[in-house]
């Protein structure tokens, strides 16, 4: 195993409560009513797009209300995310191992970029790809592949670490190793019902399972 990918929100971040806040704020500007925590928690995964399409009624003006979204969490300055625990040390352990370290998620590319460097160090990350129009977004394996092209290693040579069925879904259409995170927005049962057959309770864990890869 020579690279560990890693979805974003729910696996190395907590992102609902600061998404839920920014997407409730569009929604009220729209007189829309907002989603709870726990819909906040089962709309997130499929992106910006479907975030919005689960969030709002038929008939809403959903391209108004994603725009609007998609600037206002652009500008979001973070203050209710957290990352997990334990996940900035085992990414630092695992960079000197000699890991390379991905991140794919559907989070729009500017939150994406500004919300990691809020939170991890400059140069944790040899690759990281979010959603710019430019590929289809998970579970289509197109980014993750990418990813692994540009960072010339294998597919069968990477983990795919995610707690969601995209993340799942989109290791093994690429190829790739598939890591359940149970600290996320999903289901052990979901994680496995997507293929997963691997699961990692915590960081701990996660990097237990990596070493006998």
């Amino acid at each position: 195993m020579k690279a560990v990918f890693f979805d974003l929100d729910g696996t190395l971040l907590d992102t609902v409560p600061e998404i839920r806040r920014t997407l409730n704020e569009t929604l009220a500007r729209f007189s829309l009513p907002p989603v709870s925590p726990e819909e906040a928690r089962r709309f997130v995964g499929n992106g910006a797009k479907k975030l919005v399409e689960r969030a709002t009624p038929e008939g809403a003006p959903r391209e108004e209300i994603l725009a609007d979204f998609r600037a206002r969490y652009a500008e979001s300055d973070n203050s209710a995310t957290r990352p997990y625990h334990g996940a900035r040390e085992c990414l630092s352990r695992l960079k000197e191992r000699g890991y390379l370290l991905a991140v794919v998620t559907n989070k729009p590319q500017e939150a994406t970029g500004k919300t990691l460097s809020a939170f991890f160090p400059a140069g944790t990350f040899d690759f990281v790809g979010g959603d710019d129009g430019s590929f289809p977004v998970k579970p289509d394996p197109s980014l993750t592949r990418y990813a692994a092209l540009s960072l010339r290693v294998p597919l069968k040579e990477c983990a795919f670490v995610g707690d969601g069925e995209t993340d799942i879904l989109t290791a093994v259409r690429a190829g790739m190793r598939p890591v359940a995170a149970l600290w996320g927005y999903r289901s052990r049962e979901e994680l496995a019902a997507a293929g997963a057959a691997e699961f990692a309770e915590d960081f701990p864990s996660l990097e237990k399972i990596l070493m006998n890869f």
